[in-house]
């Protein structure tokens, strides 16, 4: 009988225990109706290597925050299209994310030209718009109400290459350094970033012996490689989009470049698929990251964020280590999710007041920001490619082969030079 006793003493026990331990979780899930955030974002066509990297970075924050009780107690849902990197296509989605989806928020895809064809839109609505890796995309605008997920601070577009031409002052008297030659594509978020090359290059009093741009719709590179070789420049920079940048990198490869600094605002070797696909050819090449997994930058949370994109990155199809992206698109949205709990509201000014008037803790260190959106100071980071061997990942995991040289509080190696001389 005493046994029977236990029993069911033991037994209403785990029954409670079940109960409180449901109704604790009933208390936290989020409830009713869901807070929608709408974007486009680049699932196919030449940004889609890198928008996918963010995405799945966003879809993280979502999981996280709706298992943490969601926002302001409901759970939070992403509504998303292709903008098959297309920026005419982008007005139209955001049209449709706001007049027909009604969603609460909107934030940007990825990069300046997805960008910036949204800022009018958001201007007319009144809302709150976070740009992801856009370069200047406010510059013509001046909303209040945007803010750039950018490490570019208060003047964007010579934030991008300062690091670069830092980079040529401090090897100008030792390798000689005289003449330049620049080479850019033809559109937005590339002239933006040769327009700042141009005023950093003031500093380094070097002539320019070429400078050039290139359409869109250019798939040989040879002849802009032959011209630049003719003109004999000590350094030699470029601004490209992802499909340029690789056939550039396979010019310069196959013709070889005597100059001695090389590189430039090369978008799309931050994507391992890229790397992998280039290896060796890009060895002695000067580009920008905005982050890597280097010891000074693994924050709270890093480490666990990197293990579960790298699990969850084959089934999603994208980039296999995801540092380029994965982080921002995480923090893009923390950001936005940290004003909305801060605000304890809803309403588009009131998040926009609290996003310029406030510090955020995110997964790629603390931003605050200033004038224009813009971060209140740059953290643009100069890397150099070296010892690349073969086109296996392994070598890229941890930024084994992709040396930082600027800025200096970051640096994890030292420059090698002349270019020509570096076995590609």
């Amino acid at each position: 009988m005493r046994h029977a006793k236990t029993g069911v003493l033991r037994a209403a026990c785990l029954a409670l225990g079940f109960l409180l331990t449901t109704l604790t979780a009933w208390a936290q899930a989020p409830q009713g109706a869901p807070i929608r955030i709408g974007f486009g974002m680049a699932l196919t066509g030449a940004f889609a290597a890198n928008a996918k990297m963010a995405l799945l970075g966003m879809q993280m924050w979502a999981e996280d925050i709706n298992a943490k009780g969601g926002l302001l107690g409901r759970p939070v849902k992403l509504i998303y299209y292709d903008d098959e990197s297309n920026p005419s296509l982008v007005p139209g989605i955001y049209a449709k994310l706001l007049d027909i989806d009604k969603v609460d928020f909107v934030v940007s895809g990825y990069a300046t030209n997805m960008t910036t064809p949204a800022i009018p839109l958001m201007m007319q609505r009144h809302m709150v718009f976070l740009g992801l890796a856009a370069l200047d995309a406010n510059q013509a605008f001046n909303y209040s109400n945007y803010f750039a997920m950018a490490p570019f601070g208060p003047h964007p577009k010579a934030a991008f290459s300062e690091g670069f031409f830092d980079i040529v002052n401090a090897e100008k008297a030792k390798l000689g350094l005289k003449t330049i030659a620049l080479a850019s594509l033809d559109v937005e978020g590339t002239r933006n970033a040769m327009d700042g090359a141009k005023e950093n290059l003031k500093s380094t009093g070097l002539k320019v012996v070429y400078d050039r741009t290139y359409p869109p719709s250019t798939v040989d590179f040879s002849p802009i490689i032959r011209s630049i070789q003719a003109a004999n420049p000590d350094v030699v920079f470029f601004a490209s989009y992802p499909v340029d940048t690789t056939g550039i990198v396979h010019s310069l490869h196959e013709l070889g470049m005597n100059a001695k600094i090389v590189g430039g605002c090369l978008i799309g070797l931050q994507a391992t698929s890229t790397k992998m696909q280039l290896g060796p050819e890009m060895n002695g090449l000067l580009t920008y990251e905005y982050w890597l997994p280097v010891p000074s930058l693994l924050g709270p949370g890093v480490p666990e964020f990197l293990k579960r994109y790298r699990e969850r990155a084959p089934a999603a199809g994208v980039d296999p280590l995801g540092y380029y992206l994965g982080p921002w698109g995480y923090a893009d949205l923390q950001v936005l999710g940290d004003a909305i709990e801060g605000s304890k509201s809803l309403d588009q000014q009131k998040v926009a007041d609290y996003i310029r008037s406030h510090t955020f803790k995110t997964l790629i260190g603390d931003i605050t920001f200033g004038k224009k959106g813009e971060w209140r100071t740059q953290r643009v980071f100069w890397t150099q490619f070296q010892n690349v061997v073969g086109h296996d990942m392994d070598q890229f995991v941890g930024a084994k082969t992709e040396v930082i040289l600027s800025p200096s509080q970051y640096k994890s190696g030292n420059f090698i030079a002349p270019y020509s001389s570096i076995k590609h």
